[in-house]
């Protein structure tokens, strides 16, 4: 499966430049319209390889259908009845529907929880086993999910009209709900993520740090994304406001575990 990672990561990465011109410059022919969804399912896709990667096959492609199929639920409540997220619908870009909701949705959502997980347990690496690791983990994921959908959400319903909401806000007339579901849905999915990972056994290290470093790349890459499309098109409020802590997150990430390579180096060499 090994090669498999690396030529669908490689795609991902050859399909995301492409996409920044293309989306970005509005250069998207209509045959191509069903490159949003694409492009969804294959941060998917990374984001299953890194659970795979983490807790092995079975364990890890089971955390991935969970997480896919509680999300679509969680999205189908919002479409249907305003629950959890508020009201809103999606246009025909992102392909496939499963009631009423796009499946590249619930991929995007593996996406979301892998990369917020891998940020979210480096920044709390320091703290021993606890509840108080296990909250701040928690908490620190749903909080990251959150800015992620602070640049995604003014971006995908102004600029693109991917979904259409029905509510205000002063934030680009996103509801609030939508930002206060995106942080319970999150933390739920953390919560429940923390004793799995705190008690698994990881039996390919060189793997598991490969896609954890992939996840933070990941991370950047999509944000980078949003935050390129929100500068071009003048949304200084969400670029300022997502840009800098996204920033300072890949800054912490980076210092976090090179600080922990060098000090498994210096043990190594007594």
């Amino acid at each position: 499966m090994m090669k498999w990672d690396n030529l669908i990561y490689r795609l991902f990465v050859f399909w995301y430049c492409c996409g920044l011109i293309l989306v970005g410059f509005d250069l998207l022919p209509p045959i191509l319209e069903w490159a949003n969804a694409f492009f969804l399912i294959l941060c998917g896709i990374l984001g299953g390889f890194y659970f795979i990667r983490t807790f092995e096959f079975s364990k890890g492609l089971a955390i991935t259908a969970f997480i896919f199929i509680l999300s679509m639920v969680a999205e189908g409540l919002g479409v249907h009845y305003g629950w959890i997220f508020g009201q809103y619908d999606y246009s025909g870009d992102f392909g496939y529907k499963l009631v009423d909701v796009p499946i590249g949705i619930g991929f995007a959502w593996v996406m979301v929880i892998a990369v917020t997980h891998v940020l979210s347990m480096e920044l709390v690496s320091k703290l021993k086993p606890s509840i108080l690791k296990w909250i701040a983990y928690s908490l620190l994921g749903a909080m990251i999910a959150v800015l992620i959908d602070l640049i995604i959400d003014p971006v995908a319903y102004l600029v693109k009209g991917y979904w259409g909401w029905e509510g205000d806000s002063f934030y680009y007339s996103v509801p609030l709900q939508n930002f206060s579901g995106w942080f319970w849905v999150s933390l739920f999915f953390h919560s429940l993520l923390y004793p799995i990972y705190m008690t698994n056994n990881v039996k390919r290290k060189d793997a598991f740090l490969l896609w954890r470093d992939r996840m933070a790349a990941l991370f950047g890459m999509v944000m980078g994304m949003f935050i390129f499309l929100a500068l071009l098109d003048g949304l200084w409020l969400a670029f300022f406001l997502t840009g800098i802590p996204a920033y300072l997150l890949l800054l912490a990430y980076r210092s976090s575990t090179k600080q922990r390579e060098l000090a498994s180096t210096e043990e190594v060499l007594g």
